[in-house]
């Protein structure tokens, strides 16, 4: 069974793709000119660009990522993006983000 697409932002929805207590993998879809608001949680991430242009801000660095790139954020980092050209994030979270469920 997949899991629900869930609205997260405008322009942005959410779909759990695999989880376990250790670990998720999360779809993200957006909207060009979405943005995924600039916030910090406890989880590593790791974030890989399947389609898309975005520009990312973590902590006080701004990096252009494009389909293949990948980026990685510390727990406690503030990060967000802006979703330049419609795309495709996937993220993974250790430990699992028990908040998307």
């Amino acid at each position: 069974m997949r899991a629900p697409i869930v609205p997260t932002a405008e322009g942005v929805t959410r779909q759990v793709l695999a989880q376990n207590p250790a670990l998720m993998l999360v779809e993200f879809r957006f909207a060009t000119g979405a943005i995924g608001a600039l916030h910090q949680h406890p989880h590593v991430q790791a974030s890989y660009v399947q389609s898309g242009r975005f520009r990312f801000t973590r902590g006080d660095e701004v990096v252009d990522l494009a389909a293949g790139d990948s980026l990685m954020i510390a727990a406690h980092q503030p990060h967000g993006c802006l979703c330049l050209e419609a795309g495709v994030l996937i993220d993974s979270f250790a430990p699992m983000r028990e908040d998307f469920l």
